[in-house]
C-alpha cells in the first residue's frame, strides 16, 4: 500500500506544482514587469529564476518526504497520508508564493531608490 500511496502522492503533487508554477509564471510576468517599471530583460530573468527555484524546492521537498512515510495497512491510512502530505505541500507553496511576492516588492523598492538617486 505504501508504494501505491507514494505514486498517487507524487502524481498529485507533481500536477499541482507544475500547474501552479505555470500559472504563476504566466500571470506573474505582468506583475513583475510592473514592479520593475517595464524592464523586460530583468523581468524575464526574475520570472524564470523564480519558476526554476519553485520547481526545484517543491519537487525536492516532495521526494524527500516519501522517505519519512510510515507503513500503511488500510485504504483509510492511504487516503489520510496522501491528504496530509498534499495539504502540507500546498501550504508550503502558499508560503513560497508570499515570500516571492515580498522579495519582488523589495526589489521594486530597491529599483525605485536607485532611480531616484540617479536623478
Amino acid at each position: 500500500m505504501n508504494t501505491l500511496s507514494f505514486i498517487i502522492y507524487l502524481l498529485i503533487t507533481w500536477f499541482i506544482t507544475v500547474h501552479v508554477g505555470l500559472i504563476f509564471y504566466r500571470n506573474g510576468k505582468i506583475y513583475i514587469q510592473n514592479l520593475l517599471h517595464g524592464d523586460e530583460k530583468f523581468t524575464l530573468f526574475i520570472n524564470r529564476l523564480l519558476l526554476v527555484g519553485y520547481y526545484l524546492l517543491n519537487l525536492g521537498y516532495v521526494t524527500m518526504t516519501i522517505r519519512f512515510g510510515k507503513p500503511l495497512y488500510s485504504w483509510a491510512e492511504v487516503i489520510t497520508s496522501i491528504c496530509t502530505r498534499t495539504g502540507k505541500i500546498m501550504c508550503i507553496l502558499a508560503v513560497i508564493h508570499f515570500c516571492n511576492m515580498a522579495a519582488l516588492l523589495l526589489i521594486s523598492h530597491y529599483h525605485q531608490q536607485h532611480a531616484t538617486n540617479k536623478n
